[in-house]
């Protein structure tokens, strides 16, 4: 920092520092933990310790204000010198800041003399000191491990700092050990509250992405559906203004967004034509229209007809209004827009009864569509009110003399498309055969699978089960591979009303259906084990079922491009890892099938040749998870693919993958790194990660997308495409990256 800066960061620290303490102008060692926010009380403990300067059990300004500067301000051997003081456990701390502030120790000794007996505050650190630490470092990050572990990950790191084996590690020696971890040093900060940091630097002001040429590359094909949209509203309100131009302004209005709405009332059915869409995907139509934003493109829809039926409304109000006022006409205002009387409309005078009857139902339905209503645990309210297209449909034929000629081809295909479906999903009932309740509220399900339901990986479905709401349709990705064919696997996370009674249903009380027909449940369990797949049953919360439901799709999602693809990205964040799970299956099912073992020598190979359909060359798999129980979900798959990489014998791994844990505290911070460096260590050992047990290193924290992304770009594998599921904020900031290093985008709708 400047020195103008310095002087206002100290400013900004004190203005923070006096709304903790309050009147007395000292902090205690209960706000001192409030302020912290830390999980484990061991941390902010011995911070307030080493803080506390003259022992008075409270923290001034003054000591605050001298400890930050050190830690902020000083050198990586300042900043050495207060962790080694933090682990030193049985210190105390009894030296207090002068064993890490003075610069004088800074030339390379240690803050105690390395001969004072240990316990004493003599300046080393035993095994029984470190694997408290160790202890603490997992509970600051939500790391549960068993204790054989905790004693595997303090021996590992203890073996590796105590250089001269005399059963304790010094200060050179920890110094040394840090040294092995390149910038770790540098960036120790102890980052554990935001009044503990200065205030960050505003960014300088960037473009808005609009305007950028990678954003224009990235959205051609949506930018122009767009300007052909607004084009053809142009076009078909010139036209209708321009026909009734003589029965003045407010009528050429009213019929010009008039025109507008009958293209508009019928064309909004053909964004929702799943299996068209679906169908659509497999051409090469795929490639030209934004098929992946229909959903956005019936929002937009919903949002224009809104509007030109508020100013169609609003130009024939002006009009009434006007001829109530004219003496040549019999009728009164109210009459003009309520009854039938004046004759207007081609169904015996009904246009304006109707024309209020839409606006209603308009209304309504834009009211329960908001994200409030859709993702709360009134979704039932958004599904009623949306069935409200049939009554606007007959209303628009009897308000409009021309709509039906619109609504004509999309009404045929829309009630094509509902038949077919109808048919198809209630042609005969399937079973939930089997239950496995997973962490965070994951059900999953085991459905049996219809002899002539094709699907590809990535691709969703809609569930009914009538035990839970006979009415209600609900969309999950499909997360077993097309490779399996007795079953058809879903995982679905508990958000909303529906999804919660489904997982309690089975959490609070077995259903009357399951725990039938176990022996055959077991056989065809055993059975299907043979096949090449992976299985992620556990006997605990593992229930088998007879429970009837229905299905209906498969239908198409944008992941469908991924074997398309010369070099994919799959991003998922938590359960958004459901449509890779369900593409990784397929990719280890083909690796099976080039896979050839001599029976002779046993010796295994892979053949070059790829299917037709599957481009890749290369896959990076990023999996983002907050808490540890969430990578048990599909944690089997995972390792079956890593052992499939192993065997495969060409250059470089063709699926790498990147596994992240948000509540994981990184190496940089004080409160982790003694834990961070000991799973480094013994992952090395064991060659697999302690927290997932694969071979894939656990990262803390969340991913450096910049980082990320110029690796993948360096590695030149081909045209890059960025597929992602997981929460809309998420998806802003990948999207920003991707149109930075000009990278296709692509996401699920989560």
């Amino acid at each position: 920092m400047s020195t103008e800066e310095d002087a206002k960061w100290l400013q900004w620290v004190t203005h923070q520092f006096e709304t903790i303490a309050g009147k007395d102008g000292e902090i205690n060692l209960q706000e001192f933990k409030a302020a912290l926010n830390v999980k484990e009380s061991f941390f902010a403990e011995r911070f307030f310790t080493l803080f506390d300067s003259d022992g008075s059990g409270t923290i001034t300004l003054q000591e605050l204000r001298d400890a930050l500067t050190l830690l902020i301000h000083g050198d990586p051997m300042d900043k050495l010198k207060f962790l080694f003081q933090v682990y030193d456990v049985d210190g105390k701390g009894s030296e207090g800041r002068e064993g890490w502030g003075e610069r004088g120790v800074g030339s390379g000794a240690s803050p105690h003399s390395a001969s004072s007996p240990r316990g004493t505050g003599s300046g080393s650190i035993d095994v029984d000191e470190l694997r408290t630490v160790l202890q603490s470092c997992m509970r600051e990050s939500a790391i549960s491990l068993p204790e054989e572990k905790l004693d595997q990950l303090t021996l590992a790191l203890f073996e590796s700092a105590d250089k001269d084996c005399n059963g304790a590690i010094t200060f050179d020696e920890l110094r040394d050990e840090l040294q092995r971890f390149p910038g770790v040093m540098e960036n120790l900060t102890i980052s554990a509250a935001h009044w503990l940091t200065p205030p960050a630097s505003r960014p300088p002001r960037r473009r808005p992405r609009p305007l950028t040429s990678a954003y224009w590359h990235n959205h051609r094909s949506h930018l122009l559906c767009l300007a052909v949209y607004a084009g053809l509203h142009v076009l078909l309100f010139a036209l209708a203004a321009h026909a009734h131009r003589a029965l003045g302004p407010s009528v050429m209005v009213a019929k010009g967004c008039g025109q507008c709405l009958n293209f508009d009332c019928s064309f909004i059915a053909v964004l929702m034509l799943r299996r068209g869409l679906t169908w659509l995907r497999a051409t090469w139509l795929a490639q030209v229209l934004p098929l992946d934003q229909n959903i956005q493109f019936h929002q937009l829809m919903g949002y224009v007809v809104v509007a030109l039926s508020l100013v169609h409304t609003v130009a024939h109000v002006v009009n009434f209004v006007l001829q109530a006022q004219s003496e040549a006409s019999p009728f009164r205002f109210w009459e003009l827009l309520l009854t039938t009387r004046p004759g207007i409309g081609w169904v015996h005078g009904s246009a304006s009864p109707t024309g209020v009857a839409l606006l209603l139902l308009l209304l309504l339905m834009l009211a329960c569509s908001s994200s409030c209503i859709r993702r709360s645990s009134h979704f039932e309210v958004f599904y009623w009110t949306h069935l409200s297209y049939l009554p606007m449909w007959i209303l628009l034929i009897l308000h409009g003399p021309n709509f039906w000629k619109w609504l004509l081809v999309p009404g045929i295909l829309f009630f094509l498309e509902k038949i077919i479906g109808l048919a198809m999903s209630r042609m005969a009932a399937l079973c939930i055969v089997e239950v496995n309740l997973l962490p965070s509220k994951v059900t999953h399900l085991l459905i049996e699978r219809p002899p002539l339901f094709h699907y590809r990986p990535g691709d969703y479905l809609y569930l009914n089960v009538p035990s839970i709401a006979r009415y209600e349709w609900h969309p999950f990705t499909i997360s077993s591979a097309p490779e399996q064919k007795d079953t058809i696997w879903l995982h679905v996370r508990s958000e909303g009303q529906w999804t919660n009674r489904l997982y309690e249903s089975f959490k609070t009380s077995r259903p009357a259906d399951c725990g039938s027909k176990q022996l055959s449940r077991s056989l065809r369990k055993r059975r299907s084990q043979r096949r090449p797949q992976v299985s992620e049953m556990s006997s605990e919360n593992h229930l088998f079922c007879n429970i009837k439901c229905y299905i209906d799709g498969p239908y198409g999602t944008p992941t469908r491009r991924i074997f398309a693809s010369e070099h994919a990205v799959l991003i998922g964040a938590g359960i958004g890892i459901t449509p890779f799970a369900s593409i990784l299956q397929s990719i280890v099912h083909r690796h099976q099938k080039r896979k050839h073992i001599c029976p002779s020598c046993q010796h295994s190979w892979m053949d070059s040749i790829q299917d037709e359909d599957m481009k890749l060359h290369k896959v990076d798999f990023i999996w983002i998870n907050r808490d540890q129980r969430s990578f048990e979900w599909f944690v089997s798959l995972l390792t079956k693919l890593e052992m499939d990489q192993a065997e495969m014998a060409q250059e470089g791994p063709f699926l790498e993958l990147h596994m992240y844990m948000t509540s994981a505290l990184g190496k940089n911070d004080m409160k982790a790194i003694g834990l961070q460096m000991a799973l480094d260590l013994l992952a090395k050992k064991e060659k697999k990660d302690s927290i997932t047990g694969l071979q894939t290193r656990t990262q803390p924290g969340r991913p450096d997308w910049n980082k990320v992304f110029q690796k993948v770009a360096a590695e030149k594998k081909g045209k890059v495409q960025v597929f992602f599921c997981g929460s809309p904020a998420l998806a802003k900031v990948l999207k920003g990256h991707c149109e930075q290093f000009g990278f296709k985008f692509f996401q699920e709708n989560f």
